[in-house]
């Protein structure tokens, strides 16, 4: 069964407009290449462009796109590099190892930014984006909890179990899925949206594989309790020798903190966290298609996990669900570390902290609306209805700025807090103070409308708008 919708009966094909293609423009629209199915003869290349080209107008605009945590601008120059990578494999490491280096430098870089203990022993590899890199983290703790229990392993009273809070990216129960793990989360409860330290460790058992910490919540945008968490979790070794490890997943976070919130420890330098990853593709500033994962040392990576190969030159050694993927990713990560540097990062990700809590206290003052965070934190800040508003929903909102080009996400918060809904402002690298001075403007625009309806007009919140992690 296809994942997308399949087309509706008797849908016409693709016209070509006689002025798209050089070879006969007076022909009439004559070809009519199928939507769903190969042609059956080839067709001038500028025309195949134009039919996509003209299809992909309808688009949203990205740079208008504040539901999206992904890059949607880089220099040219970035984007020079990665055109002339694209055809470059990144397994392949034997024919391209200047590419591999640059993966080995990222690593070091990112080993030495989180405190690894000796960042020449860390290990780690990119992968696709956090989803990916979450799913290896999620593996090799499984295995290690496996290694640790091979005399109960596997056995019915022995199911692994991984804690975490409700507000984990859905990369994580997917994880459980996947690979046969409970998944044990902590619920939100009143104005705390994130995981509970305590009650996390109070979930853990002989079978836990692990705590998952989030630096970063993508439904509001706060910081989990990293170092708390450890903190209950060292209590929970006290009291009953059950030694837990953290993975933090950093997908966001894990490039904000190391530049603006230095004093904040979560990462290696908290000995219990075994693991931290980060989008690549989100704020360590590179379009879509590069994440990071890392572990302290070897010893938190099981080595049964790394093949090899060696029937593409060498040895290869990989760690990846995927085998072929492009290294422009890889290439663009290096680039904006060479490029920007501490100070750099530090400077673009003040910015958009800065236009986010800039923004966000624009939105406060127009009285219609609550904050829940400010973006004082990652540079996302999530608000709802102010108490007394009842002639409008977030979801209203949410339809009306997309009227004007602002895709807002308007979403529920999970268990505990179903009754709460709320619109999300992601703040990237590219949202300027202009822009966010053009949309609170176009905000203050709809109220009055918004103000006079008679009661909100959303009638399914599921088709209302999207929640994109």
């Amino acid at each position: 069964m296809p994942l997308h919708p399949g087309r509706p009966a008797g849908e016409r094909p693709m016209s070509v407009n006689p002025v798209l293609g050089p070879a006969n423009p007076v022909g009439g629209m004559t070809e009519a290449p199928p939507r769903h199915r190969l042609p059956d003869g080839p067709m001038a290349p500028s025309t195949a462009y134009q039919l996509v080209h003209d299809e992909l107008m309808l688009d949203g605009n990205a740079r208008l796109n504040l539901a999206t945590f992904v890059t949607t601008w880089m220099e040219p120059e970035a984007g020079r590099l990665m055109a002339e990578c694209r055809d470059k494999n990144m397994i392949d490491k034997d024919e391209y190892p200047r590419t591999a280096e640059l993966e080995r430098r990222c690593v070091a870089m990112l080993a030495d930014l989180w405190n690894a203990p000796d960042p020449a022993a860390a290990v780690g590899c990119s992968t696709t984006g956090s989803s990916e890199a979450c799913m290896l983290a999620g593996l090799a703790l499984k295995r290690r909890w496996a290694l640790r229990n091979a005399g109960r392993y596997p056995s019915r009273e022995a199911r692994p179990n991984l804690v975490m809070g409700v507000n984990v990216q859905v990369c994580w129960d997917k994880f459980c899925t996947f690979w046969e793990v409970e998944p044990r989360q902590v619920p939100m409860e009143g104005d705390r949206f994130h995981i509970d330290p305590a009650a996390a460790a109070e979930l853990c058992d002989e079978n836990t594989i692990g705590v998952v910490g989030v630096l970063g919540s993508t439904f509001d945008g706060s910081y989990e309790p990293v170092a708390e968490l450890c903190a209950a979790l060292d209590d929970l070794q006290e009291r009953t020798g059950l030694d837990v490890p953290v993975h933090v997943d950093g997908a966001s976070g894990a490039m904000i903190a190391p530049f603006l919130d230095e004093e904040l420890v979560w990462d290696f330098r908290l000995d219990r966290v075994a693991s931290v990853n980060t989008s690549g593709h989100k704020y360590g500033l590179v379009y879509p298609g590069v994440g990071w994962v890392l572990w302290r040392d070897a010893a938190a990576l099981p080595e049964e996990l790394v093949f090899r190969v060696n029937y593409l030159g060498g040895d290869l050694p990989t760690f990846a669900l995927n085998f072929s993927r492009p290294g422009a990713q890889v290439v663009a990560q290096y680039y904006s570390f060479l490029r920007l540097g501490r100070d750099g990062y530090r400077a673009v990700q003040q910015t958009a902290r800065d236009v986010a809590m800039g923004l966000s206290a624009r939105i406060e003052a127009l009285g219609d609306f609550r904050l829940l965070t400010r973006g004082d934190e990652l540079p996302v800040f999530a608000f709802t209805t102010a108490p007394d508003t009842t002639a409008f929903d977030v979801f209203d909102v949410a339809r009306r700025l997309r009227e004007n080009g602002w895709l807002v996400p308007a979403y529920t918060f999970p268990a505990n807090r179903q009754d709460l809904a709320v619109l999300r402002v992601v703040c990237r690298n590219g949202f300027s103070e202009d822009l966010a001075d053009l949309f609170a403007e176009d905000l203050t625009r709809l109220l009055p409308e918004l103000r006079s309806q008679p009661h909100p007009l959303t009638r399914d919140r599921n088709a209302a708008t999207g929640f994109h992690h």
